[in-house]
C-alpha cells in the first residue's frame, strides 16, 4: 500500500465518527525508486491531506525531506514524493481501533456484517 493510497483511506465502521487518519502499523516497508512525474505530482498533491502524509511518513521511518508545511513550488520539487510502500502490516482506526491487515501491499477494508 503507497503512502498516497491510505492518504485516501478512512474507517467507515458502524458508529464510527473520525475514522481518518488510519494509523499505520508496518511489518515491512520498501521504497522503489521511480522516475518523477511532475504531471502526477500536479494532480495528486492537491487531493491529499498533507499532515496526515507527513505523519504517515514519519511513523514509518520515511520522512527524510518531507516538508513540515507543503512548500508553494512543489511540482518542481523531484525529491517530495517518494513511492514509500507497506508491504507488510495493518491500519488501525484511530476511533474503534478495528484493524485492517495489510498482506502483499494491499489493504483488506471490509468489514464484518455487525460493523456495517
Amino acid at each position: 500500500m503507497k503512502l498516497l493510497t491510505h492518504n485516501m483511506l478512512t474507517s467507515h465502521v458502524k458508529g464510527v465518527t473520525k475514522g481518518y487518519p488510519l494509523l499505520i502499523k508496518a511489518t515491512e516497508v520498501k521504497v522503489n525508486e521511480v522516475e518523477f512525474n511532475p504531471q502526477f505530482v500536479c494532480r495528486m498533491i492537491p487531493k491529499l491531506e498533507w499532515s496526515a502524509l507527513v505523519k504517515a511518513a514519519d511513523d514509518l521511518g520515511h520522512r527524510q525531506d518531507l516538508p513540515a508545511e507543503l512548500e508553494p513550488d512543489y511540482e518542481k520539487n523531484e525529491d517530495l514524493l517518494k513511492k514509500v510502500e507497506v508491504v507488510e502490516g495493518s491500519l488501525q482506526c484511530p476511533e474503534s481501533g478495528r484493524e485492517f491487515p495489510i498482506s502483499k501491499g494491499i489493504p483488506n477494508m471490509l468489514l464484518n456484517e455487525d460493523e456495517v
